[in-house]
């Protein structure tokens, strides 16, 4: 899919760090494994989204061939910026390839340090990168070294550590090699559901110059700005929240139906295949429907039998 980018003669790239330069927190839609693609991303885009990644991309299989990067990466010319393509990578010559292949369509990679996934840490990906800092230093450094253009951004994704003096190291060295900014979420490893630390999270601002986000359980823009109060942060990401309300950041407390129309009409537009388009609207109306509609709407298999559902149900 890139293909059909590059016959374009130029995308509208955008520089990210603008967001940051603006006074206002950054409202950023996280990477999300299968659901932060193209059709999701230009729909968050319309509710006051301001910065959006793509889900978390294999560095060395995106470099390694062609299928995984048209099946992996997606975007347009125009609406689809500013876009950070975040890649999961080990090494740092493997991450400063990927990096030159999207940077014509994009506007910066994101490191991904924060994935707690078993599969991942054991291929050396993800959260078991915040216990190599010289590695993290290494890529970030690479990246910066390799790609021209001064306005695309590095950024990593972190959890914490335990001892969260660690994380600040971890962080230090990060800018230290030219990182632009980094998104804490603020748990450890081996934590799931329990509390965030916002209060890791501030303490982490608080000892860096650059911009440092704030990722994790946002479910409302009252949340965001909560958030936001708590730990200084200069953007909040968000992933669970949009899922289930892609009009969040522009204030609305549940999903609006405009906001259902709008996600049938883009989602038809890009030919989102079935069970994504399908998997996007019981997350969206997971608020909004009684539970009889749940077991009804839930079970649907065809992209006519959603439509006819929504038309009998909610004029959508």
């Amino acid at each position: 899919m890139i293909g059909d980018v590059r016959e374009t003669k130029e995308c509208q790239l955008k520089d990210p760090m603008d967001l940051f330069h603006s006074g206002q927190v950054v409202k950023i839609c996280a990477p999300m494994v299968r659901y932060s693609k193209l059709a999701f991303r230009t729909l968050v885009r319309k509710y006051s989204c301001d910065l959006c990644y793509t889900p978390m991309i294999v560095a060395a299989d995106f470099v390694r061939s062609a299928k995984a990067r048209d099946s992996e990466f997606t975007t347009n010319k125009v609406g689809d910026h500013p876009l950070i393509v975040q890649f999961a990578a080990k090494e740092a010559q493997v991450l400063c390839d990927a990096a030159r292949i999207v940077c014509p369509f994009a506007d910066g990679i994101d490191l991904n340090c924060g994935c707690p996934q078993r599969w991942a840490i054991s291929e050396g990906y993800g959260a078991c990168l915040i216990n190599k800092p010289e590695l993290v230093k290494d890529m970030v450094r690479h990246v910066r070294s390799q790609i021209d253009n001064p306005k695309f951004s590095v950024s990593v994704k972190i959890r914490i550590h335990e001892d969260l003096k660690r994380t600040v190291d971890l962080c230090q060295k990060a800018e230290a090699a030219g990182v632009s900014w980094i998104t804490v979420h603020g748990r450890s490893i081996e934590e799931r559901h329990q509390p965030v630390h916002y209060d890791a999270i501030k303490i982490i601002k608080q000892s860096m110059s650059i911009p440092i986000v704030a990722n994790g359980d946002v479910k409302t823009l009252k949340d965001a700005e909560n958030v936001h109060h708590l730990t200084e942060a200069d953007g909040i990401m968000v992933a669970r929240g949009l899922l289930a309300n892609p009009a969040m950041f522009a204030g609305y407390e549940e999903t609006p139906f405009q906001c259902i129309q709008d996600w049938v009409d883009i989602a038809l537009e890009h030919g989102t295949p079935f069970t994504c388009f399908h998997h996007h609207l019981m997350y969206m109306m997971e608020r909004i429907t009684s539970k009889q509609e749940k077991k009804v709407f839930n079970v649907l298999s065809s992209t006519s039998a959603v439509l006819d559902y929504l038309n009998d149900h909610y004029g959508v």
